[in-house]
């Protein structure tokens, strides 16, 4: 496939991926059959939010979607996003026991499979509990953030989730790339989320259009802060302004403006023929490089301060790299962005490989080394510790409370940046949280 089909391949609407094709319900049913439903399931040891697989397996196994949508429904609030996206071989399907002989189980796309199912044949209707227990503003939509609104609206809050951009999903919607990802399947999980009751408002940047005070003034009990790390870090190095250096958070945010009509194709950040390297191997350099291979670019270069064997990616990210043409460049140091005079362009990205120094060609240079928490909410809010790397700082009791009374916090903004099922472990614990919070100031104010 030359460059110019990948090119257009990105406009497709439904675009997968060959090795994460979803199952058939007769390769799913298969699938689920060899499940050995352990008494001791190390599976759900394996799963951060301890899912429960074993449950919805053996539902799945006996041909009762609905079941086994219920069992996952008790745990999680995006089963079709974890599906996809969760690190399955580190996690679940990683200490399933059919591991040992090299066949687990394929949780992953079982998981996937029974969401998509319901989504779209509607197997499930929620009953919502009504929302007299207090009210809570979510700012973020991320993971986090969806995991806090959902799990709440079903004990019965009025939750308001507060998105700055056009529509909900934060990371999922803007962060990973459609052929990981596929943001209808992002929506439809919006949308069973906001069947629980949840109220969703876009367009509205909290620090900007609102702040933390005035969303105390409209008669929140407790806000919850989950804006995770929108800030991408750059490398200080010469030519860091020259045209063609970009970070990886507007090179993918770029692509899903193309997606959706938003920008021209001649706008996107990586055009057909175009020489691109990539600095950082963690998964979003290696959606990164991805994209930029399905932008038709001539070559892409993952540059590597270290060996292949210390890289933070996924190997079904990397396996998923290489095969889409990526090359990787090993024990490589970035020391200068090398730009052409006339007019400012870049060139090529100067490296330190074995003590010495070479030039790496190249017409973009995107850098994908890690995020950090932006601080407009911080900035104009006083009362909110964070630390030195500007992530805040949170209680134990009531777990996720920062330090001003009400605001909570959990997910990247609080942590350095995991993967999406982290954060909902994290989330949900938080909910809890200020569920405990809000009950414990409303009786104090009846007793008065």
């Amino acid at each position: 496939m030359g460059p110019e089909t990948d090119f257009l391949n990105l406009s497709h609407k439904t675009e997968v991926d060959s090795d994460v094709k979803p199952y058939t319900m007769k390769e799913a049913i298969t699938e689920a059959k060899r499940c050995l439903q352990c008494k001791v399931p190390m599976c759900k040891r394996g799963c951060p939010i301890n899912n429960n697989i074993t449950e919805f397996v053996g539902a799945l196994a006996m041909g009762n979607l609905g079941e086994a949508r219920s069992f996952l429904t008790q745990k999680t609030n995006l089963p079709a996003v974890c599906g996809r996206v969760c690190p399955h071989e580190k996690q679940c399907q990683g200490s399933c026991v059919l591991g040992r002989k090299g066949k687990p189980i394929h949780i992953g796309k079982l998981e996937q499979f029974v969401a998509d199912f319901d989504a779209d044949m509607e197997l499930l209707r929620y009953t919502v509990p009504a929302k007299n227990r207090g009210r809570v503003a979510v700012i973020g939509s991320g993971p986090a953030g969806l995991t806090v609104a959902g799990d709440l609206a079903l004990m019965g809050f009025k939750v308001t989730v507060y998105e700055a951009e056009e529509e909900p999903g934060g990371i999922l919607m803007y962060g990973i790339p459609e052929f990981r990802l596929p943001k209808d399947v992002v929506r439809k999980e919006i949308r069973r989320i906001e069947e629980h009751g949840v109220n969703f408002i876009t367009n509205t940047k909290i620090g900007v259009d609102k702040t933390i005070d005035n969303l105390f003034d409209e008669g929140y009990d407790a806000i919850f802060i989950g804006t995770g790390t929108a800030v991408s870090k750059g490398l200080d190095i010469p030519g860091r302004t020259l045209k063609g250096v970009m970070k990886s958070n507007y090179m993918l945010r770029r692509v899903f403006m193309f997606r959706s009509g938003e920008i021209r194709k001649d706008q996107l950040p990586v055009l057909p023929g175009e020489r691109v390297t990539v600095i950082g191997a963690g998964n979003v350099a290696m959606d990164a490089s991805r994209t930029a291979m399905k932008c038709g670019a001539a070559s892409c270069t993952v540059v590597y301060r270290d060996v292949l064997e210390t890289i933070s990616a996924e190997p079904n990210e990397y396996e998923g790299a290489v095969n889409d043409g990526v090359e990787f460049k090993w024990l490589s140091t970035p020391i200068e962005y090398v730009g052409d005079s006339a007019d400012y362009r870049l060139a090529g990205l100067k490296v330190e490989c074995n003590g010495e120094e070479e030039i790496i060609p190249c017409d973009k240079c995107i850098i994908a080394i890690g995020s950090k928490p932006a601080r407009l909410i911080i900035s104009t809010t006083e009362g909110i510790e964070v630390n030195d790397q500007s992530y805040i700082e949170i209680r134990q009791e009531p777990y996720g409370m920062t330090t001003l009374k009400g605001v909570f916090a959990g997910g990247d903004v609080v942590h350095r940046p995991a993967t999406v099922v982290l954060a909902m472990k994290e989330a949900k614990e938080v909910a809890e949280g200020i569920a405990k919070y809000v009950d414990a100031v409303k009786l104090i104010e009846s007793l008065k």
